[in-house]
């Protein structure tokens, strides 16, 4: 496993493939890249002293609401991608701490809940607008280019769990 000390001018950031019963994953259109909306699994940043599943769950429940979830994997390693030179800028013109890109652990789980239960807006400001149900390899045409190569790698990962549960 690569350590977490790897990439230091990376973000330690954890992602979530969520899987229901026909395979589907959730995806959600994000609220702040303009008119250019992408759609992505959810992600957020590790909390000082966090257990790497623990910020999954809790990235999960803030962005979708989800809770009732259960673990399937992770990525071993970390898998990194570099920000475009757009959002590096964006950053630097917000005072944002200038990280180069995130590394990421990523986790499966398989929800165990209903749609009734997904609530985008329970936590503050959304990270997305929308949300739907789509099947694995069709989230790569729908992601953002410089997170292609990242969710390719995702979804080798992960491919097993898009089976229809009996």
């Amino acid at each position: 496993m690569t350590s977490s000390d790897s990439f230091p001018s990376h973000r330690p950031n954890v992602g979530v493939v969520l899987f229901n019963t026909e395979g589907q994953t959730w995806i959600g259109r994000r609220t702040d890249v303009g008119h250019r909306r992408r759609w992505q699994w959810p992600q957020g940043g590790i909390d000082a002293g966090e257990d790497l599943e623990t910020a999954a769950r809790r990235e999960l429940a803030e962005e979708t609401g989800i809770r009732s979830a259960d673990y399937l994997a992770r990525t071993e390693d970390w898998i990194t991608y570099d920000f475009p030179p757009a959002i590096l800028a964006r950053d630097r013109r917000l005072g944002r701490k200038g990280w180069l890109g995130q590394k990421q652990i990523w986790f499966a789980f398989r929800f165990t809940g209903t749609d009734a239960e997904i609530n985008l807006y329970g936590h503050g400001e959304p990270e997305f607008d929308q949300w739907r149900w789509e099947a694995l390899t069709r989230v790569i045409d729908l992601a953002a280019p410089f997170k292609r190569e990242v969710y390719e790698r995702v979804i080798a990962a992960f491919g097993v769990f898009a089976e229809p549960q009996g």
